[in-house]
């Protein structure tokens, strides 16, 4: 397992990377968040949370019985990637990742922060 601290680090690094957070989506509240990809995080961290916790009580509704594995978001600039964590120590957070479309390779983004993710535990 990793430290909130070096997650951080492994997220920032992935190519293309300008911000990470690692969130509480019952809360809205970042528990770790770095880089500068122009905008306030903590706010990001905050309006994602809806977005997780939407998406999650809609599959209630539906009575789908499966995890969310991870949404994307696409910007004319950005590629946004909410990564929800389902292990016993992550339960109930998600990682947050803003990509700069130009640089970032989605797929492999997508692989990195998956790995990275497995990790990511309270």
């Amino acid at each position: 397992m990793s430290s909130l601290d070096d997650a951080m680090k492994q997220l920032l690094s992935i190519e293309g990377a300008t911000g990470a957070a690692i969130v509480d989506y019952s809360s809205g509240m970042a528990l770790a968040q770095g880089g500068n990809p122009g905008f306030d995080l903590g706010v990001a961290a905050a309006g994602n949370s809806n977005v997780v916790s939407s998406k999650l009580r809609t599959m209630a509704d539906l009575k789908l019985d499966s995890n969310i594995e991870d949404i994307l978001i696409t910007l004319g600039t950005q590629y946004h990637l909410i990564n929800v964590l389902n292990s016993e120590g992550s339960k109930g957070l998600f990682v947050y990742l803003v990509l700069d479309r130009t640089y970032a390779n989605l797929a492999l983004a997508r692989h990195k922060l998956s790995s990275i993710s497995k990790g990511v535990s309270i």
